[in-house]
């Protein structure tokens, strides 16, 4: 067998052990110890849990144990990205974490099973493997903002509804949250973290702000203008809410005429290179045909 295929078996191996006698080494501080003694709970957990429930926590645990142990802090701008992508669990950045740290693993180990360039094989595999879950979570990202983005214009007509029907903006934000949470439960995701802020005690204004930081949707910014100006000029809310409505699906009109005048110049690539020499070929070939066996005829 090759030598890389032994190199790559060795540094998994000695990656397997350096794991299990890592929590020797890097044993928590005093001060850590006591706080893990204070949130530790001896309360007995009287739930059923399955057997893939426990194979998940105890996975968990181990990716989380050993973040700690390497002294890797969470990244602020991961949980953020994290809640774009709709994963609001709380071991969302173990498992990005552990897929970050296993994957390139598996890829070097799948690399050295393909080709005769074996190196190259195992590098290439191996970046792949670690930016597929970075890739992978900008795809979700991706996704879910124009799940968004599409259940906006349904939103504030629901939204007008019940402002103009004697609601205000809050009960209306809470009463289109319950109504969307089947047909669009992104936004539902988010008009209800819009409306637990609230509860908290932070302004309406503050907490839309979070809210188009939080999905980055240029939408919810000028949502955003919109209320700062109603608050600011005296507007009636429910006509501001009529306006920027109309505004928002006239946008929407335009983009879907935009993709649209787009498919003349997409299809044109399609045509020349797949439709046209079938279409050649089955036109002129039966005169291609006639005119060789013409020629071959009057050979002497």
């Amino acid at each position: 067998m090759p030598i890389i295929f032994f190199v790559v078996l060795g540094f998994i191996v000695f990656g397997v052990v350096a794991l299990m006698l890592m929590p020797n080494f890097f044993r928590p501080s005093a001060e850590a110890q006591r706080v893990f003694d204070v949130t530790k709970s001896d309360r007995v957990d009287v739930r059923t849990v399955r057997g893939k429930e426990q194979l998940q926590g105890r996975l968990l645990q181990i990716a989380s144990s050993l973040r700690m142990r390497l002294g890797l802090a969470e990244n602020p701008r991961l949980k953020v990205r994290l809640n774009q992508a709709g994963i609001h669990s709380k071991g969302g950045g173990d498992i990005y974490f552990a897929a970050q740290f296993l994957v390139p693993l598996l890829g070097a180990v799948g690399g050295t099973l393909f080709g005769s360039n074996l190196v190259l094989c195992v590098l290439a595999f191996g970046v792949a493997g670690y930016l597929a879950p970075d890739m992978w979570l900008n795809w979700m990202m991706g996704r879910r903002r124009k799940r968004i983005r599409r259940s906006i214009p349904d939103s504030l007509d629901l939204l007008v509804i019940c402002v103009e029907a004697g609601l205000g903006l809050d009960q209306a934000l809470l009463r289109i949250g319950q109504e969307l949470a089947v047909s669009h439960p992104d936004i539902h995701d988010e008009f209800l973290q819009v409306n637990r802020e609230q509860r908290a005690g932070r302004p309406r204004l503050e907490a839309w702000q979070n809210l188009a930081e939080r999905t980055e949707i240029e939408e919810f910014r000028s949502f955003v203008g919109m209320l700062a100006q109603t608050d600011k000029f005296g507007t009636p809310i429910a006509k501001a809410l009529t306006r920027f409505s109309e505004e928002i699906r006239t946008k929407r009109k335009q983009a879907a005429e935009e993709a649209a005048a787009k498919t003349k110049i997409k299809i044109i690539f399609p045509l020349v290179l797949c439709i046209f020499p079938c279409i050649f070929i089955v036109l002129l070939a039966p005169a291609v045909l006639n005119i060789m066996s013409g020629l071959s005829g009057m050979k002497p």
